[in-house]
């Protein structure tokens, strides 16, 4: 059971990033299972064969994974686990159409520094790395000039990261 949220007080970014970085973790799974599917489904022998597909297939998959999981409860299995939830910015759930648009527009956290590292023409793992570290550490930084630390995608999507902390 757990308590209504505590939408007063926004959570601490760092929590905020931790939850962030173990739901990258868990995304891990559902890529490897997900790419294991389309690669057996569509007979692909060699990695390079249909990775525009394989991208396009994997950016579905990992949609409906939280689209689905912020519309039935605002947790993903990392939020549950910080103690988080996603909800509109007056605390309601969040519906399907605005759980996809926050989806959509949470790759925000990459475009940018994606779209840098093509423009210079970088393809090193080691710097494409660095620069998308960078640019994410950036983005994160911009919640605090926002007066309710809103990422971006936050502020335009109507959504926000509010605790939800198990009753005692």
């Amino acid at each position: 059971m757990t308590a209504p949220a505590d939408t007063a007080l926004p959570p601490a970014m760092l929590r905020r990033l931790a939850a962030f970085l173990y739901e990258g973790v868990l995304l891990f799974g559902v890529v490897f299972f997900a790419g294991y599917l389309f690669s057996v489904s569509t007979s692909q022998h060699h990695a390079l064969q249909g990775r525009h597909a394989l991208g396009a297939f994997l950016f579905v998959v990992i949609g409906i994974y939280f689209v689905w999981f912020w519309s039935r409860g605002g947790q993903t299995l990392a939020l549950k686990t910080w103690h988080l939830r996603v909800a509109t910015l007056d605390g309601q759930p969040v519906g399907q159409w605005r759980a996809l648009l926050r989806y959509l527009l949470a790759w925000l956290w990459f475009l940018p520094a994606l779209v840098s590292a093509w423009a210079m023409e970088i393809h090193s793992g080691g710097a494409l790395s660095a620069i998308v570290l960078g640019g994410m550490v950036a983005y994160a930084m911009l919640a605090r000039l926002h007066p309710q630390r809103l990422l971006l995608h936050e502020a335009l999507s109507g959504t926000r990261v509010v605790n939800q902390f198990p009753t005692p």
